[in-house]
């Protein structure tokens, strides 16, 4: 086998491990919302900090997102969020924000700048699950993607130095 396409395969197998740590990832933060049994309220309470933090720092958030394709099957991406403003009026809670990706299985790792930043719109509610005798879990939707996006923001990384990559 030639050194070129060895190494195009561990490229490979580097992506495909990467996209099972941020599938490993993803569920175990699902888990542990639905176990802290967190509102929609509490994570849009999130969102705000982000927000002011974004308004006053220039703060981006790293963000975990299912994208659904066409044959069903949902991959988990991963990329930084930029949050503008916050929406609300009544129980629904809108976030207007800009995606800057860094990780998909297409694209493989990707750095600041190769992919353009995309604007959102996500949506916080609360979603029902009648398979879990009635429990109810926050969820944070993209509400204009054709491909069902569902978002996972963590609070606990952020990096100040994205700004010129969300325009």
């Amino acid at each position: 086998m030639a050194s070129s396409q060895l190494m195009a395969d561990y490229r490979r197998w580097l992506t495909f491990q990467r996209q099972e740590q941020l599938s490993r990832e993803h569920q175990g933060i699902e888990q542990r919302i639905e176990q802290a049994k967190a509102s929609a309220n509490q994570v849009a309470q999130g969102y705000r900090s982000m927000a002011e933090k974004a308004a006053s720092e220039g703060a981006c958030y790293r963000t975990l997102f299912l994208r659904s394709h066409d044959n069903e099957d949902a991959l988990v991406c991963e990329g930084w969020l930029f949050i503008r403003r916050m929406l609300s009026e009544g129980t629904q809670t809108r976030v207007r924000a800009t995606l800057l990706e860094t990780f998909t299985l297409e694209d493989g790792i990707m750095q600041p700048g190769d992919k353009p930043a995309r604007k959102v719109t996500l949506e916080i509610y609360d979603r029902l699950q009648m398979d879990k005798g009635m429990l109810t879990s926050p969820r944070v939707d993209c509400i204009h993607a054709s491909e069902g996006y569902h978002f996972l923001t963590l609070l606990d990384a952020v990096r100040g130095d994205l700004r010129p990559h969300m325009t």
